[in-house]
Order: structure tokens, then C-alpha cells, then sequence
């Protein structure tokens, strides 16, 4: 790929990944980058992220062949207003919202439909800023293009293109239609998983009880609710229509789920969950997307002084990299009380064999 420049408005976790996505994957770039955080700025220069830093949407931005939007929502159109200034007529614009109805609006009303295709990279964290942002976060995750009709084919190409380079999926959609789909597979499930957290705060005991003893299960159908508030008010705001039309439905069959409760319906309970599990394990199978695979395992072991070294020394030994480690001390719904999980399946397939010839359970989840 020829030599490319990309500026970015906002430098937090989104922004800065793909920053680094292109740094790692793609040495022939150069970035441009401006954010009201002084210090991301700061990092990203000393780190080697940004070639270019800047208070503001400048001269620096003139030569961009793509500039990305990565601020909060609500400063599209301020920054819209600024970059417009000082774009190339070659210049490609995208953003990184989860929300695209509102920024192809706006983009509209701008008169910059001819060079604009919103992404959406369907990455996160639940940790914010550039200073949790790396270029692993794009690795096999789908990366959502919608550009307008007035984008020329040989743009959205390119696009995807540098996409792919980044090592992320590219898939094009409409935009209408990719809001109605995020609704259901990322937004809807924020919303459930915070009234579900609020349900068991306003019914627990005054000791606290349900927070004490909340396991697994509990925990990973509501991790999703430590996300960032202010983020999730925004998309509910900006995609409320699709939200709720979506949570009515959800409603409805969480009655419907009700009345065969009170009914006693053991034969269509039964079907509920059946079906469900059917269609969930048909996510597993796929390693990217909204819904990744992961790849962990829980390994049972003593409670003791360097239980926990021994198990990370054997695995270091061998190189491999653990991307996430957590100890479980309720042993409801888990074998184990040390979750260990890797970047990928081989590294999790040798990690449980060689903690198995060591004589640790182990015990592999999806």
C-alpha cells in the first residue's frame, strides 16, 4: 500500500487503537492527531503512535487521505465545521460512532456526502482512553462501512482496503439498516444488562447479600453494565427509535416467557432454552464479530501461597501470552477458581495441555 496519511479528531480508546492498527500493520503511514486530552496527545507522541499532535483541527490536517472522527457524538458538528475548513478535495472523511443515523445527517447538512463513509469497528472495552487503546482491539472484528451513495466505488474500495490492513473484517451496509442491527446485538443488551444489575440492587438485602454470592452467571450476562454511562445515554439518545421498538419486543416475550412460568409449561420451557442454546452455540463458531469468541479456561487450584505463580510460570515458559486472568471464589456454575484467557485457540488448546500433564483440572470454555 502506497504512502497514506490519517488525521484523527479524538484519540481515546477507539480512536487510539486504530491509530496503533495502523502504526503496527501498516509502517508507510503517518498520523496527525488532535484530542483535548493533553496527555493522550502526549503519550501517543512518545510512544511512537502519532507523528503529528495538535490542540486543535489545524493545517496539520491539509495533506490527509483519510481523517477519522473519533470524539463524542455531540462534537460532530463542531468538528465537522472545523475539518471542512482544511480537507484536500481527495481527502476520505469517517467516523467511529456505534450510532450512524445522526452523522450521515449531519454530514448531509455539511455538504460532505461526496467524500464520507461512516465505520463502526464492533470493538470495546469496558476501559476508556488512549491509554488502554492497542492495536489488538481491531484484530478479526468486524469493521462496519456505510458509506453514501454519492462516495465513488473506487474510495469505498480503498477503505476497505486499509480495513483489511488493519487486520479487522470490512462490511458494508446501509446505515439505516446497520443501526437497526446494533440496536438488537449491542444496544438492547446494554439497556438489559443495567436493569438487570439495577433489579438485583433494589431487591437485595441491607447486608448485601445477592451482591455477595452473584457468580459467574450473574457476572457475565452483566459485565457489559460497567460500561461508560455517559457513553450508553448518548446511543440511547441517538438510536432510541430502533432501542425501543426493539425493547417492546423483548417485552413481549419476556411475558410470553411469564405465562409459561405461571402455566407450568414444561415441554415449551423447555424449547425456550433448547432453541436458545442452539443459537447460541452457533455464535461460537465464529471468531469475529460483535459477539467474539473467547478463549478461556478454568483451572482448579489450591488455595494456597504460589498457587497462582506456579500455573503462570508453566505457561511463561512456553511462551504463551494470557490476555486476561481473574480467580473465582464462588465455585457456583465454574469447575474452577482461576479463569485464564489467551489471544487465541492454539494458545489455549497447549496452555490446557500442558496444565493437565502437570496435573491441574482443567476445563476449556467458549
Amino acid at each position: 500500500m502506497s504512502f497514506i496519511t490519517c488525521g484523527f479528531v479524538g484519540l481515546g480508546l477507539i480512536g487510539g487503537s486504530i491509530a496503533r492498527a495502523l502504526r503496527e500493520n501498516i509502517p508507510n503511514s503517518r498520523i496527525v492527531a488532535t484530542d483535548i486530552n493533553e496527555a493522550a496527545l502526549s503519550l501517543a507522541k512518545r510512544e511512537s503512535v502519532a507523528d503529528i499532535t495538535t490542540d486543535s483541527v489545524d493545517n496539520s490536517f491539509c495533506d490527509c487521505d483519510y481523517i477519522f472522527l473519533c470524539a463524542p457524538v455531540n462534537k460532530n458538528d463542531e468538528n465537522l465545521s472545523a475539518v471542512k475548513k482544511v480537507m484536500n478535495p481527495h481527502c476520505l472523511l469517517t467516523d467511529v460512532g456505534s450510532v450512524k443515523t445522526g452523522i450521515h445527517e449531519t454530514v448531509r447538512e455539511a455538504g460532505l456526502e461526496h467524500c464520507f463513509i461512516g465505520g463502526h469497528p464492533m470493538a470495546g472495552s469496558e476501559r476508556v482512553g488512549f491509554l488502554n487503546s492497542k492495536a489488538a482491539l481491531l484484530e478479526n472484528a468486524y469493521y462496519i462501512l456505510t458509506p453514501t451513495a454519492q462516495v465513488p466505488n473506487e474510495k469505498l474500495e480503498a477503505y476497505r482496503q486499509l480495513v483489511t490492513g488493519m487486520r479487522a473484517i470490512p462490511l458494508v451496509l446501509d446505515y439505516l439498516k446497520h443501526d437497526y442491527i446494533t440496536a438488537a446485538i449491542s444496544h438492547l443488551p446494554h439497556v438489559i444488562a443495567a436493569s438487570l444489575v439495577n433489579l438485583v440492587r433494589e431487591s437485595d438485602s441491607k447486608d448485601g447479600v445477592m451482591k455477595m454470592i452473584a457468580a459467574g452467571g450473574f457476572k457475565d450476562i452483566t459485565r457489559i453494565a460497567s460500561s461508560q454511562a455517559g457513553m450508553w445515554q448518548q446511543i440511547c439518545l441517538t438510536n432510541g427509535a430502533n432501542i425501543s421498538s426493539l425493547l417492546s419486543d423483548y417485552i413481549d416475550s419476556l411475558t410470553a416467557f411469564r405465562e409459561l412460568l405461571d402455566g407450568h409449561d414444561a415441554k415449551a420451557l423447555y424449547e425456550q432454552f433448547e432453541n436458545a442454546r442452539i443459537y447460541r452455540d452457533s455464535f461460537i463458531n465464529t471468531s469475529s464479530g460483535p459477539l467474539k469468541r473467547s478463549y478461556r479456561i478454568s483451572v482448579e487450584i489450591a488455595d494456597k501461597s504460589g498457587a497462582l505463580a506456579n500455573i503462570t510460570a508453566l505457561l511463561a515458559q512456553r511462551e504463551i501470552s494470557i490476555k486476561n486472568i481473574g480467580i473465582t471464589h464462588n465455585r457456583e456454575g465454574d469447575d474452577g477458581v482461576l479463569k485464564l484467557e489467551f489471544y487465541e485457540e492454539n494458545a489455549m488448546i497447549l496452555a490446557a495441555h500442558i496444565l493437565r500433564e502437570q496435573g491441574y483440572c482443567v476445563d476449556i470454555r467458549s
